[in-house]
């Protein structure tokens, strides 16, 4: 190995390797093992911003020697992006390397953790213990703090030590935390900023053993593969910690992740233990009737797949391949050459966390501009391809100096099944509209129900409680509420929520907290039910094609406020085209199977006719002057038609409302009358 030398700056210490200090200096500097990395206010996982961005630099500068690294890891790595069939061809060869140094990454198996912990009964009684004194001890000061009138004067100091207490009890624990530090509807204002240091506060590991990790990991000496990397960790998470370097043989800046040690051991008893009280709670708690193993069996499976950092590569170009191609959203690429089953190395990116507001702002950046951007995006995840982000804390979503919104930390994702993506549609449309039946109907489809049970009895609970939590207008719907009662209603009917789904609501709390940050009156349902309106007036696919024939016809009537409704929302989505509205209800009602459509559109046809051609008539008599309306009319002063008032008032609306209706089709970009000619044409 060459020798090194390390530099220092304001923020960091970068290690660059130099012809006359030996690498033993390096691991002589030994990081505190016990005390948090305490990290600047703007920097996140992988991420510091522009201002606090250390230069890192060559420090050999000019001198006139070089390393002949192996051709194999060197071989220049491109993303998967790359329009370059050679590119393409080396970036797979070398993640098919990378994939070979991960073939003995572990997976989870509820099995071999109770063969392996259930003959171990001291070691899972001394954790119970642990957890117990831990968690135990906290909940009985903030009880004391209440009965004494402390819980106020107390709330820092007891937010810091359920910090602390969290971080002593381990990873499991930490990501606790991190979900409870995006909900400021749940926890004080003073527990969330301690929490936030979970994200990527936490303690070290020493140095040595990380630069030890990366030289096993990838079979290279550390000099050989970068030109200069931090001394101490960037960032440290619960799994991990977080390296700034350059690589040497294309002087790319990346973050390299290294996998703490001992981590499996650790999760693994904790979820061992955690799905022995989901037995339990199965078992004994009636009014839970959700699968409770179910649900923690998800989740371990998630996590670890977290610790399998190729997976999460492989996860990563995944990601950007579907969702990258908006500009506001920013990917960063993998190097698999320099990445295994504990060591991952991704392109550096610039920004600020989600919830530094303030830091944001003086960018002249928008916080919720970029949450709009997580939303529109998220709603893409969950309800086009399946395919999500399920862990996006405020550490994992940045703001970059350009205003982009950055993903980071795909170890943990998920997938919607198709035929839920379109049920959730469905759902949210007719909650919206309250539609109660065909509400408790998207039930099947969402697999929470079986076949075989009656939703009647369901119909009215939903009713009573979303009358109340709707109101007026979709304005005032809280995604919180929303769970809430929705929750009260699955714990009274024999609902099995999926595992899928408890990482949905994970995805979207999350993002409601971020939001929430910056405007305490933030809606996420107000902000994504334009993409739902899009998708149901637009998508072919039958499911919501038959809900949106349903949604507009009720009793054989059209009923023209909703598609106004409908209409209005989805204008609101950039990505709505008016050319395309309502074609999969027109091609089902010029296919062989739309006769019973074509009777209702025929029908309503007729009387949208009577109503603009009278509306007309109404008009004319109306702007005449009153000695020709005698003369004409003879004095009736009932006017030219037979109708009563209310009855003409009612062709009146109905002719504002097509007229409405119509306008907003032609101020749309593409829209193409010429696309409705085939209705005039219905014999």
């Amino acid at each position: 190995m060459l020798p090194l030398s390390i530099s220092s700056n304001t923020t960091n210490t970068i290690i660059t390797w130099s012809p006359t200090v030996k690498i033993s200096r390096l691991k002589n500097r030994q990081n505190k093992l016990s005390k948090p990395l305490k990290l600047p206010t703007t920097r996140a996982a992988l991420v510091e911003t522009r201002r606090q961005l250390p230069a890192i630099r060559d420090e050999n500068g000019d001198q006139n020697y070089s390393i002949q690294v192996l051709e194999t890891s060197t071989s220049k790595v491109q993303s998967s992006s790359s329009s370059s069939s050679s590119d393409k061809a080396k970036d797979l060869q070398a993640e098919a390397r990378a994939l070979t140094r991960a073939s003995n990454a572990s997976v989870y198996s509820p099995e071999f953790l109770a063969l392996k912990y259930g003959s171990n009964p001291l070691k899972v009684l001394r954790r119970t213990s642990q957890i117990v004194v831990g968690l135990g001890s906290f909940a009985l000061k903030v009880f004391f703090d209440d009965r004494n009138g402390k819980l106020n004067q107390n709330k820092r100091l007891r937010a810091v030590e359920l910090r602390r207490t969290l971080t002593r009890l381990g990873p499991t624990f930490v990501k606790i935390g991190q979900g409870l530090s995006t909900r400021p509807d749940l926890c004080p204002s003073e527990y969330l900023e301690e929490l936030e240091e979970l994200q990527d506060a936490l303690p070290t590991f020493p140095d040595v053993e990380a630069f030890s990790c990366i030289e096993k990991e990838l079979g290279m000496p550390l000099e050989s593969m970068y030109s200069s990397i931090s001394s101490s960790p960037i960032a440290a998470a619960s799994l991990g910690q977080v390296y700034k370097g350059q690589l040497k043989y294309s002087k790319q800046v990346v973050a390299v992740k290294v996998q703490r040690p001992g981590i499996e051991e650790a999760i693994g008893l904790d979820f061992y233990l955690i799905r022995g009280l989901g037995f339990f709670i199965n078992k004994y708690v009636d009014i839970v009737t959700t699968d409770v193993v179910a649900l923690v069996d998800e989740f371990a499976r998630r996590v670890y797949q977290e610790l399998n950092y190729v997976q999460e590569g492989q996860n990563a170009r995944r990601f950007k391949k579907l969702y990258a191609d908006k500009a506001e959203v920013f990917v960063p690429d993998i190097f698999w050459d320099f990445t295994s089953n504990k060591v991952l190395t991704m392109e550096w990116v610039e920004g600020v966390k989600l919830n530094e507001q303030a830091a944001i702002e003086s960018q002249g950046l928008k916080v919720l501009d970029l949450v709009n951007t997580g939303i529109q995006c998220s709603l893409r995840q969950l309800l086009e391809y399946g395919y999500f982000h399920a862990d996006p804390h405020p550490g994992n979503l940045l703001a970059t100096p350009e205003g982009k919104l950055a993903f980071l930390d795909f170890g943990m994702m998920s997938e919607t099944p198709e035929e839920a993506r379109y049920a959730i549609i469905g759902h949210v449309v007719h909650m919206v509209n309250r539609d109660y039946e065909a509400m408790a109907r998207d039930y099947y489809a969402l697999d929470f129900l079986s076949p075989d049970v009656d939703v009647t009895p369901i119909v009215p609970a939903l009713r009573n409680f979303f009358d109340d939590a709707l109101n007026s207008t979709v304005s005032e719907l809280n995604f919180k509420t929303i769970v809430d009662g929705l929750g009260a209603v699955l714990y009274a009917y024999p609902f099995n929520v999926p595992a899928y789904y408890a990482l949905i609501l994970r995805s979207l709390t999350v993002l409601e907290g971020l939001a929430l940050y910056a405007d305490p009156e933030f809606k996420v349902l107000a902000a994504s039910y334009p993409y739902f309106a899009k998708r149901l007036l637009t998508d072919p696919n039958p499911y919501l094609r038959d809900a949106l024939i349903e949604l507009l016809f009720k009793d054989g009537k059209f009923r023209w406020n909703r598609l106004e409704n409908l209409l209005v929302q989805g204008r609101k989505d950039k990505d709505f085209l008016a050319k395309d509205a309502l074609q999969p209800v027109l091609k089902l009602l010029l296919g062989p199977d739309g006769e019973e459509l074509r009777n209702l559109v025929m029908k309503e046809s007729i009387r949208v006719t009577e109503a603009i051609v009278l509306g007309g008539v109404i008009d004319t008599y109306n702007f005449m002057p009153g000695p020709l309306r005698s003369l004409l009319f003879s004095g009736n002063i009932t006017g030219p038609l037979k109708a009563s008032a209310s009855e003409q008032e009612s062709m009146l609306t109905l002719r504002a409302q097509v007229f409405r209706i119509w306008g907003l089709l032609q101020s749309s970009e593409s829209f193409d009358p010429s696309i409705l000619q085939p209705i005039v044409q219905m014999p």
